[in-house]
């Protein structure tokens, strides 16, 4: 590599195309594309050290980005970087800020005004607690008892609002008047991260047991965002991270067992493994012997012991 490729900034045009975009996410959030600093030839050029402009075809670029993803080689991922602007309510940011593996910058209420919005529920849109998943939701809500909520919902958030600005009207301090307002109010952040990190958040928060909000902006971040910025990670993220089914060692030798026509020797091993217990209602509820039997029907493999 000569001193005027190593110096020469990774471009990607799709991805300029739409900086400074707001993407919109919700009612009034979004997430915005304000800087980047790599791409998929970046992960090449590091993992390729060698590496120089014209002397590797791009199958084979794609190719060693499969590699690297399938086997878990992380660092080269390290190598690009993205700095988003988002918008996002203060309940579903006390998610995202627990990945702790990013440079954050928050809009501050103790210096401004909080922002003037409140993400509010459609009547359609409000679900019921889960029943075996203490910290998830499950169906929705019957809409007339929704039009109720989201009725009660925007008086709430007015109301709030009304106090917060009497409050300051009356010259209390910002960090004080602030204190009531719901945390459905809108916040704002400077959020930069790299691509491996980047791409461990998505796996995280794309996934069908994350709430739904935090996972709208997932999605948006990950195929309006990542897709293009960095398509040949994206696409081995896609096949070897997001939709790969992983089996653990009891796992693989269930499947094994069942594949081979042993039913009962696949009993044998849960109930040795104390995932298969019978009360007097019937089987015991168990979460890991759950998510193997959802493995199962996605291999089209009945389930004998239901």
């Amino acid at each position: 590599m000569n001193a005027s490729q190593a110096q020469e900034r990774v471009r990607v045009e799709a991805l300029d195309a739409i900086l400074g975009v707001a993407l919109q996410v919700l009612d009034d959030g979004f997430v915005r594309v304000v800087d980047y600093m790599g791409g998929d030839r970046s992960i090449v050029q590091a993992a390729r050290v060698s590496y120089g402009a014209g002397t590797k075809r791009i199958s084979e670029d794609r190719g060693l980005i499969r590699y690297l993803m399938r086997h878990r080689h992380t660092t080269p991922f390290e190598m690009c970087e993205i700095k988003l602007h988002v918008r996002v309510p203060m309940d579903c940011w006390r998610q995202w800020i627990r990945h702790r593996t990013a440079s954050v910058n928050e809009y501050s209420t103790r210096y401004s005004l909080a922002i003037d919005a409140a993400q509010s529920t459609p009547e359609g849109d409000w679900r019921r607690q889960a029943a075996l998943n203490r910290q998830g939701s499950d169906e929705a809500i019957d809409v007339d008892t929704g039009t109720t909520l989201s009725e009660r919902e925007r008086q709430l958030q007015e109301l709030a609002r009304q106090v917060y600005e009497e409050r300051i009207a009356a010259g209390v301090a910002r960090e004080q008047a602030r204190k009531d307002l719901p945390i459905s109010t809108y916040t704002e952040a400077y959020w930069k991260i790299n691509l491996h990190n980047l791409l461990h958040f998505l796996m995280l928060r794309m996934d069908s047991h994350a709430q739904e909000e935090i996972r709208s902006y997932a999605r948006v971040i990950g195929r309006k965002v990542v897709a293009v910025w960095c398509p040949f990670a994206w696409e081995a993220f896609v096949d070897y991270e997001l939709e790969s089914i992983r089996l653990s060692r009891l796992e693989r030798k269930i499947v094994r067992l069942l594949s081979a026509g042993e039913p009962a020797a696949a009993i044998s091993e849960l109930e040795n493994a104390g995932l298969l217990k019978r009360t007097a209602e019937g089987l015991a509820r168990n979460r890991e012997r759950a998510e193997l039997e959802e493995k199962l029907r996605e291999f089209c493999i009945d389930v004998p012991w239901l």
